[in-house]
């Protein structure tokens, strides 16, 4: 492993592209994430096209970068203007926008840096450690236990996706009957093609990417285009002192691991793992008073954590083929197509691309920490552009990147329809994470169920043959009983909320 690690930064260092793009990447991300409506994970969206043609590596790293600054950037309208760039960094407005009301806005966004970078460089190890010994284990995968392992995937991420579980699972069928359209995998038979030459391969991932978590994202900014906006001062930012940082390290270290550790579990994500390491520290603090009133504990808390749950992500999302979040969910499509498989095998046929990946996550957080201190004092001018004027321009970079994969008119359709779709899904409150996941996992378990039944010549047994099995299974059923019983307590939140 750390051979591989070495040459992986080797391969990094090589090539001055390889750091260009983990600047640009993070500095986007920063960008994206720092205004309120467009998230990392809608970043990482409009990125998937620019990545067609680039080395896997390159690409991989680019999406990775947007994801890393994105999670960052998200926080910077949470401390000055009081409103979440992302969900991620709900947590933080309370804190730090109470120390800008104070006049310390440069504190505030010096405490956030600091926190962000050093959480993503401590998740990054763990990331390294435990991938490669979850990628070991999951080596003995055959046909069978891959099958169940997309299924126990699309099982996790449906149960606990929205307010309902049966919505969850409902958008995850859709998912799963979208990705029989095309040609059949065992032997090449058109299914569902209505005679159109277009949907052979079935629907091209990019533009339903594109579509699902961009361009319904914009409608949805659309109904609110004309909210006032807040004009906000340039602040400059700078580094904590010695003795605050003394006084944060050991918050950022508690908020690092318990928030790799809730991203590396699939579908919490980066929301949770800001506020859970935020009530922590609360919890835990002599001056528990100060929290919600600019204590900077509260803020190097929700940050480290949110940042650590971001990258824990991918912990799942590399190794089992499993997205941890939203946004890792479009990095699995951004794999697929780059030409990689998510899952052990990733580890083990393209063990240089994997490491030198790891290798530009540790240099990221680094490039985070100098960028997140120069961009976060230009972000108020950026964060007063109109919508009437963003919203345009994001949705022709869409409908741009839509085309340019195969250069085909009917692919900007393919966007625009899924659009439409992720639209309506959200409004109706099912969830739009299941529906792509079924369209990537859904190939993978139909060829891997029908090898298996062709190993065992028709035998279901193969299904339980050992504990690895019935582990997978008995997973499967637990998601869903979980997931039932959050869904009916999100239920009774939102009615006590509402009285």
């Amino acid at each position: 492993m750390i051979n591989y690690l070495m040459q992986g930064f080797l391969i990094v260092f090589s090539n001055p592209i390889n750091i260009l793009v983990i600047i640009l990447g993070v500095g986007a991300g920063i960008i994206i994430g720092a205004m309120p409506g467009l998230t990392a994970t809608m970043g990482i969206a409009i990125a998937l096209p620019l990545t067609f043609g680039m080395p896997p590596e390159v690409g991989l790293t680019l999406l990775i970068s947007i994801f890393i600054g994105g999670i960052h950037g998200g926080g910077i309208p949470a401390i000055l203007i009081k409103t979440p760039g992302t969900p991620a960094s709900a947590a933080t407005i309370s804190d730090g926008f109470a120390l800008t009301q104070k006049g310390e806005a440069s504190i505030a966004l010096g405490v956030h840096v600091f926190s962000s970078s050093t959480g993503s460089f401590l998740s990054a190890i763990i990331l390294i450690f435990a991938s490669t010994l979850i990628a070991e284990f999951a080596l003995k995968f055959g046909a069978a236990e891959y099958f169940l392992l997309a299924i126990l995937g699309l099982t996790i991420i449906s149960a606990i996706s929205g307010e309902s579980t049966i919505k969850g699972l409902i958008a995850g069928v859709l998912g799963l009957l979208l990705s029989t359209c095309g040609l059949d995998p065992m032997v090449g038979y058109p299914r569902f093609t209505f005679n159109n030459y277009n949907l052979m391969e079935g629907f091209s991932l990019v533009p339903a990417l594109i579509g699902l978590f961009a361009i319904s994202q914009m409608f949805f900014e659309i109904e609110i285009i004309d909210i006032p906006i807040v004009k906000v001062e340039k602040v400059k930012t700078k580094l904590p002192n010695f003795s605050k940082i003394k006084k944060i390290f050991p918050t950022i270290i508690r908020a690092s691991i318990i928030g790799n550790i809730i991203g590396a579990i699939p579908g919490p994500g980066a929301v949770l793992g800001s506020f859970v390491p935020y009530q922590n520290e609360k919890r835990l603090s002599k001056h528990p008073e100060k929290f919600g009133h600019g204590a900077i504990e509260g803020i190097a808390a929700a940050e480290a954590g949110n940042n650590a749950a971001a990258i824990g992500a991918l912990i799942p999302t590399l190794t089992l083929g499993i997205p941890g979040e939203a946004a890792t969910a479009v990095l699995l499509g951004g794999l697929m197509i780059l030409g990689l498989r998510p899952g052990p095998l990733l580890f083990k046929n393209n063990p240089e691309i994997v490491y030198a990946v790891f290798a530009s996550i540790i240099i990221a957080c680094f490039v985070l920490l100098i960028e997140g201190l120069i961009l976060a004092q230009y972000m108020g001018k950026l964060i007063t552009i109109p919508k009437k004027i963003l919203l345009p321009i994001i949705l022709l970079l869409c409908l741009v990147g839509a085309f340019a994969i195969r250069r085909s008119v009917f692919d900007i359709g393919v966007a625009l329809i899924f659009g439409i779709l992720g639209y309506f899904l959200q409004k109706l409150k099912f969830g739009v994470v299941p529906v792509l996941l079924g369209l990537i996992l859904g190939p993978i378990a139909e060829a891997n169920l029908r090898r298996a039944l062709i190993i065992s010549r028709g035998n279901l047994t193969i299904f339980f043959n050992n504990w690895l099995d019935i582990s997978l299974i008995l997973l499967g059923i637990l998601s869903l009983i979980f997931g039932i019983k959050l869904s009916n307590s999100l239920k009774k939140i939102s009615k006590e909320s509402s009285v």
